[in-house]
C-alpha cells in the first residue's frame, strides 16, 4: 500500500511537471479561485470567549463551523497535512512533529523537514491542482516548499516575514494578469505562539494576542476588496488544533518510572513516542510505563484505540503514552510552556473552527461540526478537481455550499413531523365528513312525521 502511494505521488509530480512545461491550461483565469488560511492554534471557543469583531463580520457574510474535529495527534504538522490531503495521520505519513522511520533509519523534526521522503506517502491538493493544469501558491504552508513537491509559487518558512507581506504576496499571485494561481494557501503562527507562552486561560495576555490576530483578518479582507478579489474569491479561514492550559503542578516525570538509557523518546509531550532500546524488552518497558501515572494512558502500538486512526504506519513507535488534558511529560522538573496541544482529538479544547466566505458558500449559515478530513473533498469540489482517495466525506460539508441542496437532521425531523401532523389532520377531517354523510337524519325524519299528521287532520 505504501509503495503504491509513493508511485502514485511520483506519477503525480511527473505529470504536474509535464503540464506546467507545456503550458496546458495553466493560465486559465476563469477557474474557480480559493484561498486557504491557517491561524495556527486557534481554539474554537476563542470565538465566543473573546472580542473578534473583524472575524465575526467575516463569519456573518459567510459560514461558520463551530468545532472541527481534527486528527490525532493534535499537532501542527500532522493536522496541516490532513487538511490538504483529507487523510488520517497514519495514512499520509506525517504522524508527528518529530518522527523516526525504522525502515529508512531517518529522523524528522520541524528543523529537518526538507527531505521529500517524509512527504511521499500522499498527494496534497496543491499538486493535484497543478496536475490538472492550474497553478498553486503557498505562503509558508507546512510541506509546500519541499523540493520536487513544492507549489508552483511558494514562500519558504520565515517567521520574520509579516502576515501583511504574506497577504500581499498571495494577492499578487491571485491577480497576476498573465498567469494567476487559482489556489493559494497562507499560514500564520499565531495565536499558537501566544497560547504556548501564556496558556489559553490567561485572559489578559490572550486578549492582546487575539486582538492582533483579528486586526490581521481586517487587513486580509481590506486587501482582497481593494484588489477586486472579494466578490469572486472563496476564502476559508481555519486552524490545525486548539490549545489546553498546562501548569507546573500537572507534570509526569518519566525519570521516576524508567531509566532513560532503556529507550529513545522520539516525540515528546503530551503524546510521548517510545522506542525501546535494542537490548531491552518491549513488554518490560511497557509494564514499567503503564502504571507510571494515573494521569496518562500507555498503549502498545497494536492496542492503540481504533478511533485514533493511529496504528497502521511504521513511523508510529511501539509504545505511545497519551497524557490527560493539561498534563505534560517531562524528564526533569521544569516546564517551559503554559499551554500545549497534541492531546486526545475528542477533547473540545483541541478543536479549531472553520469560517468561509465567497460565491461557493452560503451566507449567514452556521453548522456545529465537521471533521478536518472533510475539508479536502470540499476544496476539491470548489476547485473542480477530481481529487485523490481520502478519509473525508463531502456529505458532511454540503450544507456549507451554495450549489448544494441539503436538509439538516433537525430540519428533516421537523418536516417529517409536520407532514405527519398534516396527514393526521386531513385523515381526521375525512373521517368526520364521512360519518356526517352516512349517519341517519333522525330529526329530519321526525319533522316529516309531524308534517304528515298535520295533513291528515285537515
Amino acid at each position: 500500500m505504501k509503495m503504491l502511494s509513493r508511485v502514485n505521488l511520483i506519477l503525480t509530480v511527473i505529470v504536474s511537471g509535464f503540464v506546467n512545461c507545456h503550458g496546458n491550461n495553466t493560465t486559465n483565469s476563469t477557474a474557480p479561485k480559493l484561498l486557504l488560511v491557517s491561524l495556527d492554534g486557534f481554539r474554537a471557543d476563542y470565538l465566543s470567549n473573546y472580542s473578534l469583531p473583524n472575524l465575526q463580520n467575516f463569519i456573518k457574510e459567510g459560514v461558520l463551523v463551530e468545532h472541527v474535529t481534527n486528527v490525532f495527534i493534535t499537532k501542527t504538522f500532522p493536522n496541516h497535512h490532513t487538511i490538504v490531503t483529507g487523510l488520517y495521520a497514519e495514512s499520509h505519513g506525517i504522524v508527528a512533529n518529530n518522527m523516526y522511520d525504522p525502515v529508512a533509519n531517518k529522523t524528522f523534526s520541524p528543523s529537518n523537514k526538507n527531505d521529500s521522503f517524509w512527504w511521499n506517502e500522499s498527494t496534497p491538493i496543491w499538486l493535484t491542482n497543478q496536475m490538472e493544469g492550474h497553478k498553486s501558491g503557498a505562503a509558508m504552508w507546512p510541506g509546500s516548499d519541499i523540493p520536487y513537491l513544492s507549489a508552483s509559487l511558494f514562500l519558504p518558512y520565515n517567521p520574520k516575514i509579516t502576515f501583511e507581506q504574506r497577504v500581499d504576496t498571495v494577492t499578487m499571485w491571485l491577480t497576476s494578469p498573465n498567469d494567476p494561481v487559482n489556489f493559494a494557501m497562507l499560514y500564520w503562527h499565531e495565536p499558537d505562539e501566544s497560547g504556548h507562552k501564556y496558556g489559553p486561560e490567561d485572559v489578559a495576555k490572550m486578549t492582546i494576542a487575539l486582538r492582533e490576530v483579528d486586526m490581521k483578518i481586517d487587513y486580509l479582507v481590506k486587501k482582497l476588496k481593494s484588489s477586486g478579489l472579494w466578490e469572486t474569491l472563496n476564502v476559508i479561514i481555519t486552524s490545525d488544533h486548539g490549545m489546553a492550559q498546562c501548569s507546573q503542578d500537572r507534570i509526569i516525570n518519566l525519570d521516576d518510572c524508567i531509566n532513560r538509557t532503556s529507550y529513545t523518546l522520539v516525540d515528546e509531550s503530551p503524546v510521548a513516542a517510545i522506542l525501546p532500546g535494542p537490548q531491552t524488552n518491549k513488554t518490560q518497558i511497557y509494564n514499567a510505563l503503564k502504571n507510571c501515572s494515573s494521569y496518562m494512558k500507555a498503549y502498545l502500538k497494536e492496542d492503540i484505540p481504533d478511533r485514533y486512526h493511529y496504528k497502521h504506519n511504521s513511523r508510529i513507535q511501539p509504545i505511545i503514552l497519551v497524557a490527560n488534558e493539561g498534563w505534560m511529560f517531562v524528564r526533569n522538573k521544569s516546564l517551559a510552556t503554559l499551554g500545549n496541544h497534541g492531546y486526545d482529538n475528542a477533547l473540545p479544547s483541541m478543536h479549531p473552527f472553520l469560517a468561509a466566505h465567497g460565491p461557493a458558500f452560503r451566507k449567514g449559515y452556521k453548522q456545529n461540526t465537521i471533521n478536518s478530513v472533510d475539508i479536502y473533498p470540499m476544496m476539491c469540489h470548489i476547485l473542480g478537481l477530481k481529487g485523490m482517495a481520502n478519509n473525508g466525506s463531502f456529505e458532511n460539508t454540503k450544507c456549507l455550499l451554495s450549489d448544494q441542496w441539503c436538509i439538516r437532521l433537525p430540519e428533516a425531523i421537523g418536516i417529517v413531523v409536520g407532514v405527519i401532523m398534516v396527514l393526521t389532520t386531513l385523515t381526521c377531517l375525512i373521517i368526520i365528513m364521512k360519518n356526517k354523510v352516512s349517519s341517519p337524519r333522525t330529526f329530519s325524519r321526525l319533522q316529516l312525521q309531524e308534517d304528515d299528521d298535520d295533513l291528515l287532520i285537515e
